[in-house]
């Protein structure tokens, strides 16, 4: 993580997570979302910092519901995707594809991500090694398809494999455990894998969960990411080669009933 950035996270409602990302040299600080408003208030008030964005992912309510409260609270200016239209509340500025967004000295570059929903869109803090996937990519998993072709959000996830390794991955919703039992019947041979899944069951042991994640633990343990991967084609009953779309695809409708 960049020296000039601070990050916490925390758990709202009964598994989303709340990230609050601090630029260190001008103490502006924003929140990825707002599921909830009271946890995010009390680690303003523990932590100190004074919030002055919302960067909202996606207009789903379980992501904005607690926006009103919290510009109440803190006059903090709201972007949102242009495409959410009206769905989400109390917005000053709306961001698309190609767009930059600004917290202190920190820049983001806003990707349009469809799949999970139309309006998605993430934020890729390139200097600061950090990218907030909202509800596109969890950590051993990915978002339930929504208003588009599967296809749709395999090309939205495709975006997040040329970047680092060290990248970390702020994701939407503690969804860990469950999406390590699925990895682990679409990838059962992937010692990498059944080493995640151990720490991630330690991590719930103890409390804690495992996000943010990085790109290269994903793209060596992520079912989904691991799509264009001859074992995961065969996972799914297609042969080696076979369309990465086409086997996420699969694996996406397998993961629905699992």
């Amino acid at each position: 993580m960049a020296a000039e950035t601070e990050i916490r996270t925390f758990l709202c409602r009964s598994d989303n997570i709340g990230v609050l990302i601090r630029d260190t040299a001008t103490g502006a600080c924003a929140a990825i979302d707002v599921p909830e408003a009271e946890p995010l208030l009390r680690l303003l008030d523990e932590t100190g910092w004074t919030l002055s964005d919302i960067l909202v992912t996606h207009r789903h309510g379980d992501h904005v519901e607690g926006i009103p409260a919290v510009k109440r609270a803190t006059g903090a200016r709201v972007t949102a995707p242009a495409k959410a239209g009206d769905a989400v509340p109390e917005v000053d500025a709306t961001v698309v594809e190609g767009d930059t967004v600004r917290v202190g000295s920190l820049s983001a570059q806003v990707w349009e991500t469809p799949g999970h929903c139309a309006d998605h869109v993430t934020y890729w803090f390139e200097a600061a090694g950090l990218v907030c996937a909202g509800d596109v990519l969890f950590t051993l998993g990915c978002g339930r398809v929504m208003e588009s072709p599967p296809e749709t959000l395999w090309r939205s996830l495709e975006r997040f494999l040329p970047l680092p390794d060290a990248t970390q991955v702020f994701s939407g919703h503690d969804y860990v455990l469950s999406n390590a039992r699925f990895a682990l019947a679409a990838d059962p041979d992937n010692e990498t894998l059944r080493r995640r899944a151990a720490e991630a069951e330690r991590a719930a042991a103890e409390g804690r969960f495992l996000i943010p994640s990085t790109l290269g633990a994903e793209r060596a343990t992520n079912p989904f990411l691991r799509s264009g991967e001859p074992a995961l084609a065969r996972a799914v009953g297609l042969p080696s080669g076979s369309d990465p779309a086409a086997v996420f695809t699969a694996l996406r409708a397998w993961k629905n009933r699992f």
